[in-house]
């Protein structure tokens, strides 16, 4: 399939996640992006899912403690007078935190599916206009720019002795230094590229070149499957809401 058939595929799954189906619809949406995995994906699909269980554990963790452990129900139970229970409040939890796994575990999937692909290529196989193109190219190294600076910053308040290499009670005390350290050190290096290194590089005309030199395909091969069956699922499920809740 092609990047664009990907990305409108993995759109509307996420798009359905995120307008809140029932327990039926939820399962439907399941059943597609396994299906969507296990048959473009193969290997990668585990890759996906462990990223996704990366992200979302914590917050379900977090979620849990709160909602569960010390509030004792849901929040839109707070309002009402009878009060509310902890299995409520876990459901409430679990039915969150499961859209959002489906939500990262779609994005990754969508992205290893052209693994073999350069970010650079990528984007340039998208039939989007060359500005949207260039932000996202501009967007995408900024992630390696947040990582120098992580490096930076980290090493820098290591050699001023305001943290330390293991892990200790100093750098829980002076965590919020390396915080600020890292935005400052990003933002520094992102003004320096912006002021000095892209204007004597000819770096966005050269970028626009490179861009308009893709052929972008618009759905083709594969696509003509996956988009009616997405599109499908996502009729049927918008109809059983509206209709009276079915799923």
């Amino acid at each position: 399939m092609t990047p664009n058939g990907a990305f409108a595929v993995g759109f509307v799954l996420i798009a359905l996640a995120v307008s809140n189906p029932g327990p039926r619809g939820l399962a439907l949406l399941v059943v597609l992006t396994l299906a969507f995995a296990l048959i473009e994906l193969r290997g990668a699909a585990a890759i996906a899912l462990r990223r996704a269980a990366i992200v979302v554990l914590p917050l379900a963790a977090f979620m849990g403690l709160v909602w569960v452990g010390f509030v004792g129900e849901a929040p839109y139970q707070i309002a009402s007078a009878a009060g509310g229970t902890r299995h409520a409040a876990l459901a409430y939890v679990g039915g969150l935190c499961g859209r959002l796994f489906l939500i990262v575990a779609v994005a990754q999937l969508v992205v290893l599916r052209f693994r073999a692909l350069t970010p650079l290529q990528l984007i340039r196989a998208l039939a989007l206009p060359a500005s949207v193109k260039r932000v996202l190219v501009i967007t995408l190294s900024l992630i390696a720019t947040l990582r120098h600076a992580i490096d930076r910053a980290h090493i820098a308040l290591i050699a001023a002795g305001t943290l330390t290499r293991a892990a200790s009670l100093r750098n829980v005390v002076h965590g919020w230094r390396l915080v600020q350290a890292v935005w400052l050190s990003a933002v520094t290096i992102v003004l320096g590229r912006m002021r000095d290194k892209w204007p004597v590089e000819n770096t966005v005309a050269r970028l626009d070149r490179t861009l308009a030199g893709g052929e972008a395909r618009l759905f083709a091969g594969a696509d003509r499957i996956w988009l009616p069956i997405v599109l499908g699922a996502g009729i049927v499920i918008l109809l059983a809401d509206r209709i009276g809740g079915a799923f």
